[in-house]
């Protein structure tokens, strides 16, 4: 797993002349860091960068949010059709995403919203991502006793204090787990930039690496320089939170 990683790291400091050489040079001699400047001289990375950030950032704490709030509705507070409700919305989940595509397009354009990061952002919070982790948030809360809500309900607390107080806190394995899902989701994302953004100002990353690779033809070391930066926040990421990760995808689903 972790080779291909050391061998774009690796490509991304060689000389042009040495990618290809064998045996192969793991280990670049010399070390050509030039690579990276070029890169940057070469597009907007910068402005690339920045797109993918702040839109994969707003897009995983509205979709925490979102789906936080109404996984904890779907599995405490009851109501009229409840389970109806949550089927309805898991079936939405069976829908590809590329048969939305025109309806979601044209519906875009009405509002004005085409060429604008609105809809990268609106989007998964509120599609498929939403309801994904509304599925994540609602099988969690399932597995704490109800107990902790009758005790806190006796000294007079509200839903919204109990959801505040006692259920988030307790539900950090699941948001990471979610966390991570959405934000690789969307810093990856392609296809709906792809089909929302015309402005090279607006692209992210994914839109901007295949702009690079139109523009710059078969430049591997200046390719695997760009998916170096590219990749780095999503290592981050997941490095950081790997323990709540794990215990997230162990403990969730274990009631349906």
């Amino acid at each position: 797993m972790i080779l291909p990683f050391v061998w774009m790291l690796s490509t991304s400091l060689k000389e042009p002349s040495d990618i290809f050489v064998f045996p192969p040079k793991w280990i670049p001699s010399p070390i050509r860091w030039a690579n990276y400047s070029e890169v940057l001289d070469a597009i907007p990375f910068g402005r690339f960068y920045w797109n993918s950030v702040y839109i994969a950032a707003l897009v995983t704490i509205g979709t925490v949010l979102f789906a936080s709030l109404s996984g904890y509705a779907f599995a405490r507070i009851p109501f009229v059709g409840r389970n109806a409700v949550f089927l309805l919305l898991l079936s939405t989940m069976m829908i590809p995403h590329e048969a939305t595509s025109i309806p979601m397009f044209l519906f875009m354009r009405e509002l004005n919203f085409l060429n604008t990061h609105v809809p990268l952002i609106i989007v998964p919070i509120f599609g498929a991502g939403g309801v994904f982790g509304i599925f994540v948030m609602r099988q969690f809360f399932l597995t704490l006793p109800k107990e902790l809500e009758e005790a806190a309900m006796i000294d007079g607390c509200s839903r919204v204090g109990i959801y505040g107080r006692i259920m988030l806190p307790l539900a950090g394995p699941a948001i990471a787990t979610l966390t991570i899902f959405t934000f690789l989701t969307c810093w990856n994302e392609f296809y709906d930039p792809l089909i929302f953004l015309n402005d090279r100002n607006l692209m992210t990353i994914p839109l901007g690496l295949s702009l690079f690779t139109d523009e710059a033809g078969t430049a591997w070391h200046h390719l695997m320089a760009a998916s170096v930066m590219a990749t780095l926040p999503l290592l981050i990421v997941f490095f950081f939170a790997q323990k709540q990760f794990i215990a997230g995808v162990a403990m969730t689903g274990l009631k349906d």
